[in-house]
Protein backbone atom coordinates (compact mmCIF):
# COMPACT_ATOMS: atom_id res chain seq x y z
CA UNK A 1 0.00 0.00 0.00
CA UNK A 2 1.06 3.34 -0.96
CA UNK A 3 1.26 6.52 1.48
CA UNK A 4 -0.62 9.19 1.30
CA UNK A 5 0.57 11.03 4.16
CA UNK A 6 3.41 13.16 3.29
CA UNK A 7 6.94 13.68 4.98
CA UNK A 8 8.72 16.23 5.68
CA UNK A 9 12.18 16.05 7.86
CA UNK A 10 14.45 18.63 8.15
CA UNK A 11 17.93 18.80 7.14
CA UNK A 12 20.93 19.22 9.64
CA UNK A 13 24.58 17.93 10.26
CA UNK A 14 23.11 14.53 10.84
CA UNK A 15 22.03 14.33 7.55
CA UNK A 16 23.97 16.67 5.14
CA UNK A 17 26.33 13.81 3.79
CA UNK A 18 25.77 11.98 0.29
CA UNK A 19 24.80 8.70 2.10
CA UNK A 20 22.48 10.02 4.50
CA UNK A 21 20.41 12.01 1.79
CA UNK A 22 20.63 9.26 -0.10
CA UNK A 23 19.43 7.15 1.98
CA UNK A 24 16.17 9.20 3.53
CA UNK A 25 14.86 9.74 -0.16
CA UNK A 26 15.21 5.55 -0.46
CA UNK A 27 12.89 5.46 3.15
CA UNK A 28 10.31 7.73 1.58
CA UNK A 29 10.83 11.91 2.54
CA UNK A 30 8.62 14.32 0.24
CA UNK A 31 9.65 17.37 1.24
CA UNK A 32 12.82 18.35 3.24
CA UNK A 33 12.78 21.83 5.80
CA UNK A 34 15.86 23.85 5.84
CA UNK A 35 15.71 25.88 8.80
CA UNK A 36 17.34 29.27 8.43
CA UNK A 37 17.28 29.64 11.78
CA UNK A 38 20.47 27.99 12.02
CA UNK A 39 23.35 27.45 9.15
CA UNK A 40 24.98 29.61 6.59
CA UNK A 41 23.83 29.93 3.10
CA UNK A 42 26.73 28.12 1.96
CA UNK A 43 25.27 25.30 4.32
CA UNK A 44 21.61 25.39 2.75
CA UNK A 45 22.69 25.82 -0.93
CA UNK A 46 24.97 22.65 -0.23
CA UNK A 47 21.92 20.79 1.24
CA UNK A 48 19.61 21.95 -1.41
CA UNK A 49 21.93 20.55 -4.52
CA UNK A 50 22.76 17.21 -2.25
CA UNK A 51 18.69 16.78 -2.02
CA UNK A 52 18.50 17.22 -5.31
CA UNK A 53 20.90 14.61 -6.87
CA UNK A 54 19.49 12.21 -4.41
CA UNK A 55 16.09 12.43 -5.43
CA UNK A 56 16.96 12.51 -9.67
CA UNK A 57 19.32 9.42 -8.35
CA UNK A 58 16.15 7.54 -7.65
CA UNK A 59 13.73 9.29 -9.65
CA UNK A 60 11.42 10.34 -7.15
CA UNK A 61 10.41 14.05 -6.79
CA UNK A 62 11.59 15.94 -3.27
CA UNK A 63 9.89 19.26 -2.74
CA UNK A 64 12.47 21.81 -0.58
CA UNK A 65 10.91 24.02 2.25
CA UNK A 66 12.63 27.17 3.65
CA UNK A 67 11.59 27.97 7.11
CA UNK A 68 12.08 31.75 8.06
CA UNK A 69 13.16 32.54 11.62
CA UNK A 70 10.96 34.91 12.38
CA UNK A 71 11.05 37.21 15.84
CA UNK A 72 11.60 34.27 18.64
CA UNK A 73 12.54 36.12 21.66
CA UNK A 74 15.56 34.89 23.15
CA UNK A 75 17.67 35.14 26.19
CA UNK A 76 21.53 36.29 25.07
CA UNK A 77 24.56 34.28 26.17
CA UNK A 78 25.87 33.50 29.96
CA UNK A 79 29.74 33.54 31.02
CA UNK A 80 29.90 29.62 31.37
CA UNK A 81 26.97 28.85 28.97
CA UNK A 82 24.33 28.28 30.87
CA UNK A 83 22.82 28.71 34.43
CA UNK A 84 20.25 26.97 37.09
CA UNK A 85 17.36 28.92 37.87
CA UNK A 86 16.28 27.97 41.56
CA UNK A 87 12.53 28.64 42.72
CA UNK A 88 11.88 31.85 44.59
CA UNK A 89 15.18 33.46 43.39
CA UNK A 90 15.20 36.75 42.08
CA UNK A 91 16.13 36.55 38.35
CA UNK A 92 16.64 40.11 35.51
CA UNK A 93 16.01 40.06 32.08
CA UNK A 94 17.92 42.97 31.28
CA UNK A 95 17.76 44.38 27.40
CA UNK A 96 21.29 45.77 28.08
CA UNK A 97 23.11 43.19 29.52
CA UNK A 98 26.44 42.09 27.07
CA UNK A 99 26.93 38.42 28.92
CA UNK A 100 24.73 36.78 31.46
CA UNK A 101 25.53 35.55 34.62
CA UNK A 102 23.27 34.18 37.95
CA UNK A 103 21.94 37.19 38.28
CA UNK A 104 20.58 38.10 34.74
CA UNK A 105 20.86 37.90 31.28
CA UNK A 106 20.81 40.06 28.26
CA UNK A 107 17.95 39.54 25.82
CA UNK A 108 18.05 40.13 21.65
CA UNK A 109 14.43 41.67 21.36
CA UNK A 110 15.31 44.83 22.82
CA UNK A 111 11.48 46.10 23.51
CA UNK A 112 10.28 43.27 25.58
CA UNK A 113 10.40 45.84 28.69
CA UNK A 114 7.68 47.56 26.80
CA UNK A 115 5.89 44.35 26.30
CA UNK A 116 5.16 42.96 29.95
CA UNK A 117 3.47 44.31 33.22
CA UNK A 118 3.40 43.48 36.55
CA UNK A 119 2.05 39.69 37.21
CA UNK A 120 2.75 38.69 33.46
CA UNK A 121 4.27 34.66 33.49
CA UNK A 122 7.25 34.18 31.18
CA UNK A 123 8.03 31.10 29.76
CA UNK A 124 11.53 30.41 28.99
CA UNK A 125 12.81 27.00 26.63
CA UNK A 126 9.22 26.06 25.62
CA UNK A 127 7.72 26.22 28.62
CA UNK A 128 10.54 24.15 30.85
CA UNK A 129 10.86 27.59 32.97
CA UNK A 130 8.62 29.83 34.39
CA UNK A 131 9.06 33.69 35.54
CA UNK A 132 6.61 35.91 37.38
CA UNK A 133 7.26 39.15 36.33
CA UNK A 134 7.48 41.14 39.61
CA UNK A 135 8.15 45.15 37.88
CA UNK A 136 9.89 46.87 34.99
CA UNK A 137 12.47 49.39 35.62
CA UNK A 138 14.02 51.16 32.33
CA UNK A 139 15.33 48.21 30.27
CA UNK A 140 15.19 45.58 33.06
CA UNK A 141 12.29 43.41 33.53
CA UNK A 142 12.87 41.98 37.45
CA UNK A 143 10.96 38.58 38.11
CA UNK A 144 10.55 35.71 40.21
CA UNK A 145 11.68 31.66 39.91
CA UNK A 146 8.00 30.02 39.23
CA UNK A 147 9.62 26.89 37.60
CA UNK A 148 13.53 26.34 38.09
CA UNK A 149 15.72 24.41 35.85
CA UNK A 150 18.84 24.83 33.70
CA UNK A 151 18.87 27.31 31.52
CA UNK A 152 21.12 27.98 28.43
CA UNK A 153 22.06 30.33 25.94
CA UNK A 154 19.76 31.88 23.00
CA UNK A 155 16.80 29.87 24.66
CA UNK A 156 13.27 31.54 23.62
CA UNK A 157 10.71 33.00 25.90
CA UNK A 158 6.91 33.52 25.84
CA UNK A 159 4.11 35.29 27.81
CA UNK A 160 1.75 33.10 28.56
CA UNK A 161 -1.36 34.18 26.69
CA UNK A 162 0.40 36.10 24.12
CA UNK A 163 0.42 39.72 22.96
CA UNK A 164 4.35 40.51 22.06
CA UNK A 165 4.77 42.67 19.54
CA UNK A 166 7.77 41.86 17.98
CA UNK A 167 7.08 41.89 13.86
CA UNK A 168 6.70 38.70 12.15
CA UNK A 169 9.52 39.46 9.57
CA UNK A 170 12.88 40.29 10.20
CA UNK A 171 15.76 42.11 8.73
CA UNK A 172 17.42 38.84 8.61
CA UNK A 173 13.87 37.10 7.31
CA UNK A 174 14.40 39.30 4.52
CA UNK A 175 17.27 38.26 3.82
CA UNK A 176 16.94 34.82 3.98
CA UNK A 177 14.04 35.35 1.88
CA UNK A 178 16.19 36.25 -0.87
CA UNK A 179 18.32 33.11 -0.19
CA UNK A 180 14.82 31.07 -0.52
CA UNK A 181 14.33 32.49 -4.03
CA UNK A 182 17.75 31.64 -4.92
CA UNK A 183 17.80 28.14 -3.97
CA UNK A 184 14.41 27.97 -5.85
CA UNK A 185 12.43 26.49 -2.55
CA UNK A 186 9.02 25.32 -4.00
CA UNK A 187 7.79 26.35 -0.06
CA UNK A 188 8.14 29.18 2.07
CA UNK A 189 7.24 29.13 5.89
CA UNK A 190 6.52 32.62 7.86
CA UNK A 191 6.86 31.91 11.76
CA UNK A 192 4.75 34.13 13.90
CA UNK A 193 2.12 35.20 11.53
CA UNK A 194 -0.49 37.51 13.62
CA UNK A 195 -2.42 38.79 10.82
CA UNK A 196 -3.14 38.31 7.49
CA UNK A 197 -0.95 41.46 6.84
CA UNK A 198 2.38 39.48 7.52
CA UNK A 199 1.30 37.03 5.21
CA UNK A 200 0.74 39.47 2.46
CA UNK A 201 3.68 41.34 3.09
CA UNK A 202 5.85 38.11 2.96
CA UNK A 203 4.36 37.26 -0.58
CA UNK A 204 5.44 40.42 -2.07
CA UNK A 205 8.79 40.44 -0.93
CA UNK A 206 9.07 36.86 -1.88
CA UNK A 207 7.41 38.06 -5.54
CA UNK A 208 10.25 40.67 -5.50
CA UNK A 209 12.90 38.13 -5.05
CA UNK A 210 11.63 36.31 -8.09
CA UNK A 211 10.22 33.32 -6.27
CA UNK A 212 6.76 31.66 -6.90
CA UNK A 213 7.29 29.87 -3.74
CA UNK A 214 4.05 28.27 -1.41
CA UNK A 215 4.00 30.27 1.05
CA UNK A 216 2.95 28.42 4.76
CA UNK A 217 1.93 30.81 7.53
CA UNK A 218 3.29 28.83 11.03
CA UNK A 219 0.28 29.30 13.31
CA UNK A 220 2.33 29.48 17.02
CA UNK A 221 0.51 32.40 18.26
CA UNK A 222 -2.42 33.22 20.16
CA UNK A 223 -3.47 36.11 17.51
CA UNK A 224 -3.10 33.41 15.39
CA UNK A 225 -5.59 31.17 16.50
CA UNK A 226 -7.91 34.47 16.13
CA UNK A 227 -6.97 35.37 13.03
CA UNK A 228 -7.21 32.18 11.48
CA UNK A 229 -9.69 32.66 8.62
CA UNK A 230 -7.99 35.00 7.11
CA UNK A 231 -4.39 34.20 7.51
CA UNK A 232 -5.53 30.97 6.00
CA UNK A 233 -7.24 33.49 2.94
CA UNK A 234 -3.66 35.06 2.61
CA UNK A 235 -1.73 31.79 2.63
CA UNK A 236 -1.38 28.63 0.86
CA UNK A 237 -1.31 27.08 4.29
CA UNK A 238 -0.52 26.80 8.01
CA UNK A 239 1.73 24.60 10.02
CA UNK A 240 0.55 24.08 12.89
CA UNK A 241 3.77 24.24 14.84
CA UNK A 242 2.95 22.65 18.15
CA UNK A 243 5.88 24.01 20.38
CA UNK A 244 5.73 27.87 20.74
CA UNK A 245 1.69 27.22 20.24
CA UNK A 246 1.19 24.96 23.47
CA UNK A 247 3.31 27.62 25.15
CA UNK A 248 0.79 30.44 24.54
CA UNK A 249 -2.47 29.02 24.85
CA UNK A 250 -1.88 25.96 27.02
CA UNK A 251 -0.78 22.40 26.30
CA UNK A 252 -3.85 20.79 26.68
CA UNK A 253 -5.65 23.04 24.62
CA UNK A 254 -3.34 22.39 21.46
CA UNK A 255 -4.81 18.64 20.23
CA UNK A 256 -8.49 20.70 19.86
CA UNK A 257 -6.89 23.47 18.21
CA UNK A 258 -5.16 20.67 15.72
CA UNK A 259 -7.94 19.45 14.73
CA UNK A 260 -10.04 22.68 14.26
CA UNK A 261 -6.69 24.10 12.10
CA UNK A 262 -6.76 20.73 9.71
CA UNK A 263 -10.29 20.93 9.24
CA UNK A 264 -10.83 24.48 8.57
CA UNK A 265 -7.42 24.45 5.85
CA UNK A 266 -9.08 21.48 3.53
CA UNK A 267 -12.21 23.14 3.76
CA UNK A 268 -10.73 26.52 2.56
CA UNK A 269 -8.78 23.71 -0.16
CA UNK A 270 -5.20 25.23 1.83
CA UNK A 271 -2.26 22.95 3.15
CA UNK A 272 -1.66 21.55 6.46
CA UNK A 273 1.72 20.16 8.26
CA UNK A 274 1.71 19.30 11.48
CA UNK A 275 4.69 19.62 13.05
CA UNK A 276 6.99 19.51 16.75
CA UNK A 277 7.77 16.34 18.72
CA UNK A 278 6.27 14.21 16.71
CA UNK A 279 8.95 11.58 17.49
CA UNK A 280 10.97 13.48 19.63
CA UNK A 281 12.14 10.19 21.30
CA UNK A 282 13.84 9.18 18.49
CA UNK A 283 16.86 11.46 18.43
CA UNK A 284 18.33 8.97 20.68
CA UNK A 285 16.16 6.15 20.61
CA UNK A 286 15.96 3.76 17.39
CA UNK A 287 12.35 3.29 18.23
CA UNK A 288 9.53 5.67 18.91
CA UNK A 289 7.21 5.57 22.04
CA UNK A 290 3.68 4.30 22.21
CA UNK A 291 2.48 7.90 22.71
CA UNK A 292 4.74 9.20 19.59
CA UNK A 293 3.33 6.94 17.35
CA UNK A 294 -0.32 7.61 18.49
CA UNK A 295 -0.06 11.32 18.09
CA UNK A 296 1.48 10.93 14.36
CA UNK A 297 -1.14 8.74 13.79
CA UNK A 298 -4.01 10.80 14.92
CA UNK A 299 -2.88 13.80 13.09
CA UNK A 300 -3.16 11.69 9.55
CA UNK A 301 -6.82 10.75 10.36
CA UNK A 302 -7.48 14.38 11.06
CA UNK A 303 -6.61 14.73 7.61
CA UNK A 304 -3.03 16.42 7.23
CA UNK A 305 -1.16 16.76 4.12
CA UNK A 306 1.99 16.22 6.01
CA UNK A 307 3.87 15.52 9.24
CA UNK A 308 7.09 17.11 10.23
CA UNK A 309 10.27 15.80 11.77
CA UNK A 310 12.71 18.58 13.03
CA UNK A 311 16.00 17.40 15.15
CA UNK A 312 15.02 14.18 14.94
CA UNK A 313 16.23 13.83 11.02
CA UNK A 314 18.56 17.52 11.40
CA UNK A 315 20.74 16.17 14.19
CA UNK A 316 19.56 13.03 15.65
CA UNK A 317 21.36 9.83 15.73
CA UNK A 318 18.37 7.73 13.72
CA UNK A 319 17.29 10.20 10.75
CA UNK A 320 16.61 7.32 8.52
CA UNK A 321 14.70 4.71 10.96
CA UNK A 322 12.83 8.03 12.09
CA UNK A 323 11.59 8.47 8.39
CA UNK A 324 10.98 4.71 8.07
CA UNK A 325 9.17 4.46 11.53
CA UNK A 326 6.96 7.78 10.39
CA UNK A 327 6.32 5.92 7.19
CA UNK A 328 4.83 3.04 8.77
CA UNK A 329 2.61 4.52 10.82
CA UNK A 330 1.06 6.49 8.23
CA UNK A 331 0.39 3.53 6.26
CA UNK A 332 -1.07 2.05 8.79
CA UNK A 333 -2.94 5.01 10.01
CA UNK A 334 -4.05 5.20 6.81
CA UNK A 335 -5.57 1.61 6.30
CA UNK A 336 -8.30 2.59 9.05
CA UNK A 337 -9.28 5.92 7.64
CA UNK A 338 -12.96 6.42 7.13
CA UNK A 339 -14.07 7.44 3.50
CA UNK A 340 -16.81 10.30 4.40
CA UNK A 341 -17.07 10.85 0.78
CA UNK A 342 -20.66 11.18 0.12
CA UNK A 343 -21.08 13.38 3.37
CA UNK A 344 -18.52 15.79 2.62
CA UNK A 345 -20.36 16.59 -0.25
CA UNK A 346 -23.52 17.62 1.03
CA UNK A 347 -22.75 21.43 1.72
CA UNK A 348 -20.43 21.98 -0.89
CA UNK A 349 -21.00 24.42 -3.88
CA UNK A 350 -19.34 24.72 -6.57
CA UNK A 351 -18.73 27.89 -9.20
CA UNK A 352 -16.08 26.54 -11.10
CA UNK A 353 -16.17 24.46 -13.99
CA UNK A 354 -12.63 23.41 -13.40
CA UNK A 355 -13.19 22.83 -9.91
CA UNK A 356 -16.49 21.03 -10.69
CA UNK A 357 -14.92 18.70 -12.54
CA UNK A 358 -12.43 17.67 -10.13
CA UNK A 359 -15.12 16.97 -7.98
CA UNK A 360 -16.96 15.07 -10.26
CA UNK A 361 -13.93 12.66 -10.90
CA UNK A 362 -12.87 11.79 -6.89
CA UNK A 363 -17.10 11.18 -7.02
CA UNK A 364 -17.23 9.04 -9.85
CA UNK A 365 -13.51 7.25 -9.24
CA UNK A 366 -14.69 6.43 -5.48
CA UNK A 367 -17.98 5.05 -6.56
CA UNK A 368 -16.83 3.11 -9.60
CA UNK A 369 -14.29 1.83 -7.64
CA UNK A 370 -11.71 3.07 -10.21
CA UNK A 371 -7.77 2.09 -9.70
CA UNK A 372 -6.35 6.09 -9.96
CA UNK A 373 -6.82 9.56 -10.99
CA UNK A 374 -4.84 10.89 -13.54
CA UNK A 375 -5.00 14.73 -12.82
CA UNK A 376 -3.40 16.48 -16.94
CA UNK A 377 -2.41 19.78 -14.87
CA UNK A 378 -0.30 22.89 -15.41
CA UNK A 379 -0.34 24.93 -12.40
CA UNK A 380 -1.65 21.21 -9.71
CA UNK A 381 -4.86 23.13 -8.91
CA UNK A 382 -6.83 20.68 -10.01
CA UNK A 383 -5.05 17.91 -7.78
CA UNK A 384 -4.89 20.28 -4.93
CA UNK A 385 -9.01 20.51 -5.17
CA UNK A 386 -9.06 16.40 -5.47
CA UNK A 387 -7.06 16.18 -2.35
CA UNK A 388 -9.26 18.08 -0.19
CA UNK A 389 -11.78 15.02 0.08
CA UNK A 390 -10.63 11.48 0.68
CA UNK A 391 -12.02 9.52 -1.81
CA UNK A 392 -9.50 6.42 -1.42
CA UNK A 393 -8.52 6.46 -4.51
CA UNK A 394 -4.53 7.67 -5.69
CA UNK A 395 -3.81 10.68 -7.43
CA UNK A 396 -1.79 11.07 -10.05
CA UNK A 397 -0.90 14.25 -11.19
CA UNK A 398 0.35 14.84 -14.88
CA UNK A 399 1.91 17.79 -15.61
CA UNK A 400 4.91 19.68 -17.75
CA UNK A 401 5.97 22.46 -15.40
CA UNK A 402 8.88 21.60 -13.18
CA UNK A 403 8.02 24.31 -10.71
CA UNK A 404 4.32 22.64 -10.11
CA UNK A 405 6.03 19.20 -9.24
CA UNK A 406 7.86 20.12 -6.46
CA UNK A 407 4.43 22.03 -5.38
CA UNK A 408 2.32 19.17 -5.26
CA UNK A 409 5.25 16.74 -3.08
CA UNK A 410 3.29 18.13 -0.19
CA UNK A 411 -0.18 17.49 -1.41
CA UNK A 412 -1.97 14.64 0.93
CA UNK A 413 -3.15 11.66 -1.68
CA UNK A 414 -0.91 12.96 -4.59
CA UNK A 415 1.65 11.90 -6.49
CA UNK A 416 2.98 14.35 -9.01
CA UNK A 417 5.08 13.18 -12.38
CA UNK A 418 6.42 15.29 -14.90
CA UNK A 419 4.65 14.56 -18.67
CA UNK A 420 6.22 16.77 -21.24
CA UNK A 421 3.16 16.82 -23.70
CA UNK A 422 4.01 16.29 -26.60
CA UNK A 423 0.64 16.43 -28.31
CA UNK A 424 -2.04 18.99 -28.38
CA UNK A 425 -4.70 16.43 -29.86
CA UNK A 426 -6.46 15.66 -26.50
CA UNK A 427 -7.34 11.84 -27.49
CA UNK A 428 -3.29 11.41 -27.79
CA UNK A 429 -2.27 13.16 -24.75
CA UNK A 430 -4.39 11.25 -23.27
CA UNK A 431 -2.73 7.74 -24.61
CA UNK A 432 0.24 9.31 -23.74
CA UNK A 433 -1.21 9.68 -19.85
CA UNK A 434 -2.26 5.87 -19.74
CA UNK A 435 0.90 4.81 -20.92
CA UNK A 436 3.19 7.06 -18.24
CA UNK A 437 0.84 5.33 -15.35
CA UNK A 438 1.55 1.87 -17.24
CA UNK A 439 5.15 2.64 -17.55
CA UNK A 440 5.33 3.78 -13.67
CA UNK A 441 3.38 0.48 -12.44
CA UNK A 442 0.46 2.71 -11.37
CA UNK A 443 -1.72 0.73 -13.72
CA UNK A 444 -2.67 -2.14 -15.93
CA UNK A 445 -4.25 -3.55 -18.77
CA UNK A 446 -7.94 -3.99 -17.78
CA UNK A 447 -8.04 -1.28 -14.86
CA UNK A 448 -11.04 1.57 -14.96
CA UNK A 449 -9.02 5.61 -14.78
CA UNK A 450 -10.62 8.86 -14.43
CA UNK A 451 -8.93 11.26 -16.45
CA UNK A 452 -9.31 14.85 -16.12
CA UNK A 453 -8.01 17.47 -18.55
CA UNK A 454 -8.49 20.92 -20.12
CA UNK A 455 -9.05 22.39 -23.41
CA UNK A 456 -7.54 24.28 -24.76
CA UNK A 457 -4.56 21.97 -23.90
CA UNK A 458 -1.47 23.70 -21.77
CA UNK A 459 -3.90 26.64 -20.26
CA UNK A 460 -3.75 26.92 -16.79
CA UNK A 461 -7.14 26.62 -15.07
CA UNK A 462 -9.05 25.03 -18.14
CA UNK A 463 -10.11 22.02 -16.89
CA UNK A 464 -13.22 20.70 -18.53
CA UNK A 465 -13.08 17.30 -19.13
CA UNK A 466 -13.60 14.25 -17.07
CA UNK A 467 -13.05 10.63 -19.17
CA UNK A 468 -13.71 7.48 -17.82
CA UNK A 469 -11.47 4.31 -19.43
CA UNK A 470 -10.70 0.92 -19.17
CA UNK A 471 -6.66 0.87 -19.76
CA UNK A 472 -5.70 -1.01 -23.09
CA UNK A 473 -9.09 -0.10 -24.89
CA UNK A 474 -9.82 3.61 -24.36
CA UNK A 475 -13.22 2.14 -23.72
CA UNK A 476 -15.93 5.50 -22.41
CA UNK A 477 -17.70 4.12 -19.40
Amino acid sequence: MSRHTKIVATLGPASSTTEVLENLVQAGIDVVRMNFSHGTVEDHIARATGIRAAAAKYGRTVGILGDLQGPKIRVGKFEGGKITLVPGENFILDAQCPLGNQERVGLDYKDLPKDVVNGDILLLDDGRLKLEVLGVRMHEIHTRVLVGGDLSNNKGINRQGGGLTAPALTAKDMDDIKTAAQIGVDFVAVSFPKSAADMYMARQLLRAAGSSAVLIAKIERVEAITNLAEILDASDGIMVARGDLAVEVGDATVPALQKKMIRMARDKNKLTITATQMMESMIYSPVPTRAEVSDVANAVLDGTDAVMLSAETASGKYPVETVESMSRICIEAERSAEVTLDRDFLDRIFTRIDQSIAMAAIWTAHHLKVKAIAALTQSGSTALWMSRLNCGVPIYALTPDAESIGRMALYRDVYPFLMKQQHSDRDLLLAEAEQLLIDRGVVEKGDLIALTIGEPIGCAGGTNTLKIVRVGDHQII
